[in-house]
Order: C-alpha cells, then structure tokens, then sequence
C-alpha cells in the first residue's frame, strides 16, 4: 500500500499567546520556497496533560514542536517526554534566557506573558504619537490643555518633528506657531509655564532654513517668508510671548533634533 505523504508540521506551543515562536518559526520556513509547511499553534498551555496531547499529535506526522515555555516544570516536561516519544523540538527562548541570565547574574522570572504586559508601554507610545498628529501646528487648541509639553516658536524651528520625537519618548506633544498677525490660543496662558517650551533660533540660521524650503517648493527665495527683516521681526514677537508666558527656552540654532528632543525630554523627566 502507497505510503500517504502529509505537509510537514510544526507545533507552536507557548504559555502565552505564542507570537513570539509562531514569528520566529515563520522567519525560518520563509528561507524555504515551496517548503509547504503548515504552523499549529498551541496558545496558554498551563497542564501536562495539553503537553501530552500535542507530543502524541506530533508523533503521528512526525511533526518538529517549537516551544517558548518559560516555566521549568512545563519546559521540562515536555522535552523528557518528547525524547520518550521520538519527537524533535525547538526551545526558542531558552537559551535566550539562558545567556541573559549569564550576562546580568540574575535569574528569569519564569512568568508567562510577561512580554504583553510590558507591551502597555508600546500603547502609550502609539497614543502619544496619534495626540502629536491630531495637536500638531495649532490645528485645535484644546490639546494644549491635555498635552505633557506644548511647543512653541515661528515657522521652521522644528516643531513638528521635536513633537514626534517627544511621542515615541511617550509625551503628548501640542505645537502652537506664533505669528505676529495671529493672537496665541487663550490656553497658552491658562496652562503652567513649565509645560511650555519656546523654541529660538537665530536669524542667519533660519533665513539658511526658509531658502532651502522655498527652493525645495520651487518658490523663489526672494519671498518675504526668507525676508530677513521679517524673520526678525516674527523673532522679536515670538520671544515677547514666551516672555509673557513665562516658559523654558531653547535655542534650537546649532542643535540636531535629536539632542532638542533629549534635552526637553531629560527636563520633563526630572519633572
């Protein structure tokens, strides 16, 4: 009788979600074109008996078990009891734990899941960066009620970037331009001076700034938006209202983004 030839299989078996292994095994098949590989996954296995079920699963196909279970006596278990049946394995996060543990001297906390719960902390961070966007150039000014840090300055004092530098630190970020002919929002004076932070910049730097805009826009850099003379005077207004608020200032003429976002992030941290 003809032997039936079944797809290869992989048991993803976790005591948590198992993404972490179902990812890492589907990283491996990809390097195999037309492997046909099929992936199980076995989610929140807390008992012996779940182990026993998928070593006998996989010893029927002669299945590979990739396994993240952080729990000695689970782990355990299932490579004594894989090795009775025949059936090969894959610890994908233990000699991971393994050399973390060499490297700090410490032990692991042997909890399952611990990864999502940390994963609350990439949720603040997608939050920050979506209240950056939503707040970004004064569009409502509500948000400079709710923001950790409200920015502000003339155009092109990088406002907007600091702001989605700031987010993925986890700092709802308002930005508010100031504009000679327009008055700031009401709440700039209503919130306290130490979330603000005004942005300066020298003339020279901005003038270079505004004239590489206006030729990447195709606009002629004779335009009163690079005029000297009008960067000054937006300057001088600019610098009448952060003396009238009262806030932090930062001189942001010869600093890359990066090093304003960590110097307003370490004030904010000291907070």
């Amino acid at each position: 009788m003809e032997e039936i030839n079944h797809r290869p299989i992989v048991y993803v078996v976790s005591d948590s979600v198992g993404e972490t292994a179902e990812l890492v095994v589907k990283a491996a098949v990809s390097q195999f074109s037309d492997s046909g590989v099929e992936l199980r996954r076995i989610p929140y296995v807390e008992d012996k008996g779940t182990i026993e079920e998928v070593i006998y699963l996989a010893s029927q196909v002669k299945a590979l078990i990739a396994f993240t279970l952080v729990v000695p006596d689970m782990k355990n278990y299932l490579l004594t009891r894989a090795a009775e049946e025949q059936v090969e394995t894959v610890d994908i996060i233990g000699p991971m734990l393994q050399k973390v543990s060499e490297l700090t001297n410490k032990k692991p906390r042997y909890e399952p899941g611990v990864i999502y719960r940390l994963d609350e902390d990439y949720f603040r961070k997608v939050e920050a960066i979506e209240f950056a966007v939503k707040y970004d150039d004064g569009r409502d000014p509500r948000g400079i009620i709710r923001a950790d840090v409200v920015l502000i300055g003339v155009s092109r004092t990088s406002k907007t970037p600091l702001s989605q530098y700031l987010a993925h630190k986890r700092l709802k970020v308002a930005n508010v331009p100031l504009v000679p002919e327009v008055e700031p929002p009401a709440e700039l004076f209503k919130i306290s001076p130490q979330k603000c932070i005004g942005l300066k910049i020298s003339p020279e730097k901005l003038n270079s700034i505004r004239t590489e805009r206006l030729k990447a826009l195709g606009l002629k850099s004779e335009a009163n938006y690079a005029n000297i003379n009008r960067i000054k005077e937006e300057l001088e207004y600019s610098e009448k209202v952060m003396n009238r608020i009262g806030c932090p200032v930062v001189d942001v003429s010869n600093k890359a983004v990066e090093e304003t976002a960590n110097l307003i992030s370490n004030m904010f941290q000291r907070k």
